[in-house]
């Protein structure tokens, strides 16, 4: 079988880390990278770190409005399908790359298959919230992380007349569990910034809701401000999107957060440090849907930056709390104890495994009904 995966972002390729390497065991990929995160720090190095087969086609696409760079990625997409005629078209997540593979595929009558289906929460504002609803009723063969995004699906009636659901588990926990082992080894990253394990926090913003609007940046920037004065001298450690960082700089926040004595500012880390910041924090802020369910894998709470999240199982559980940019609601939220349970909401490993039986079922499966 000839599978064509689309990848355009740091999540996607974490992902396929763990997923490629199973499928070219057994199948032929073709990977094709958007350039929706073209900048190093943010695509090449995650492709060395973990060791992701480097990508087949390079479309180099990137900024723009989110209409503009979809409708530029469409184009070379179609070509694309129509030069290696793939049996199925895989993408991940929900960003403006899956929307794109999603409604080429589907054009061309390509199976789409949808890694991360059924994730709702419930905010179309978001841009993502309308790039995983369209991905999901325009795939053939949607893989949930849980059975709670199934059960959304079938309310939304998929499953019953078009596409097929498999829950599958969640393939950042495979590789979160295999990282975060190796980061609570690594000392080195704490030591390098001076820091000390359940002693500062961890914060993460990029959302294009919360660094593009001009009072949503001045508001993300008073939270940190108001949060590192209430918890100082305990550091905040903030490695540093591009996107956030062009816009604290062109609004002139910049300087602001560079005088909060106990905040440090970072370059964009790679994935194992990240991860070794993570493991070692009290607490992650973030904006970052990822983020939050790495948080969860390694049971660290979680204060989401947003009004809502499609992680809604962390927050029922008590290990994600939504405060939004409010700084009371925060310090609130970081004054709560631990949660007494911690359930394996995405299960405990071998996503991988389970997305490529789900996938071969549905290859024979479909062969049989449409034999050649």
């Amino acid at each position: 079988m000839r599978i064509l995966t689309v990848l355009g972002n740091r999540p996607q390729f974490i992902k396929a880390a763990v997923l490629s390497p199973l499928l070219r065991s057994r199948h032929q990929e073709v990977i094709v990278h958007t350039g929706q995160h073209h900048d190093r720090e943010l695509s090449d190095v995650f492709f060395e770190e973990l060791e992701i087969p480097h990508p087949d086609h390079q479309l180099g696409i990137a900024g723009g409005s989110n209409s503009s760079q979809l409708a530029r990625m469409l184009e070379p997409l179609e070509a694309l399908i129509g030069d290696l005629a793939p049996d199925a078209l895989l993408v991940y997540g929900d960003t403006n790359s899956t929307l794109a593979g999603a409604l080429a595929g589907a054009q061309a009558q390509v199976a789409v298959i949808h890694v991360e289906a059924g994730m709702r929460s419930g905010d179309m504002a978001m841009p993502e919230e309308r790039n995983r609803l369209l991905t999901d009723h325009l795939a053939a063969l949607l893989l949930c992380s849980s059975e709670r995004s199934a059960q959304r699906l079938r309310a939304e009636g998929i499953g019953a007349t078009r596409g097929s659901i498999a829950v599958v588990g969640d393939l950042m926990v495979d590789l979160a569990l295999a990282a975060q082992a190796r980061a609570r080894r690594e000392e080195e990253a704490l030591a390098r910034l001076a820091l000390e394990r359940g002693r500062y926090l961890l914060l993460t913003a990029h959302r294009a809701g919360n660094v593009d609007p001009p009072q949503r940046l001045a508001a993300l920037v008073a939270l940190i401000e108001q949060v590192a004065a209430a918890l100082a001298p305990s550091p905040i450690v903030f490695p540093l999107h591009p996107r956030t960082a062009a816009r604290l700089q062109a609004a002139g926040l910049r300087q602001r957060l560079e005088e909060i004595r106990s905040l440090r500012l970072l370059p964009p880390l790679p994935y194992v440090q990240t991860s070794a910041l993570l493991c070692g924090a009290r607490a992650l802020l973030t904006d970052s849907g990822g983020m939050q369910k790495e948080a969860y894998v390694a049971a660290v709470p979680c204060l989401t930056l947003r009004p809502s999240t499609e992680w809604t199982e962390t927050v029922q559980t008590g290990w994600n709390q939504l405060v939004d940019l409010d700084p009371v609601r925060a310090l609130n939220a970081l004054a709560q104890p631990l949660p007494a349970e911690h359930p394996p909401l995405y299960g405990a490993g071998g996503a991988a495994a389970a997305c490529l039986e789900a996938i071969e079922r549905f290859a024979a499966a479909s062969a049989a009904e449409h034999p050649r």
